[in-house]
């Protein structure tokens, strides 16, 4: 599956600007692959591109993640929860 890139940005991270955040963020997301139905919520609802999609799973690029849980909070399916790092 080919998605489109976000608008301005052409590679994971804050549009490729900023450094990865990896290092200072609190909370990750984590998926529950059982529960995602791939509706792409967190892909299009993450301010930071760091949500990869392929064919068959979601997966979150948590170099570049701030772990800001809007992906969580937009899941409808409640496939995704914010765990300590």
């Amino acid at each position: 599956m080919k998605l489109p890139t976000t608008p301005g940005a052409y590679q994971p991270g804050n549009m490729g600007v900023n450094p990865r955040t990896a290092g200072w963020k609190s909370k990750a997301p984590v998926l529950d692959a059982g529960k995602c139905d791939q509706c792409l919520k967190c892909w299009i609802y993450c301010p930071d591109a760091a949500v990869e999609v392929t064919a068959d799973k979601v997966r979150f690029i948590l170099d570049y993640c701030k772990g800001c849980g809007i992906c969580a909070v937009e899941c409808p399916t409640a496939a995704i929860s914010m765990a300590g790092v």
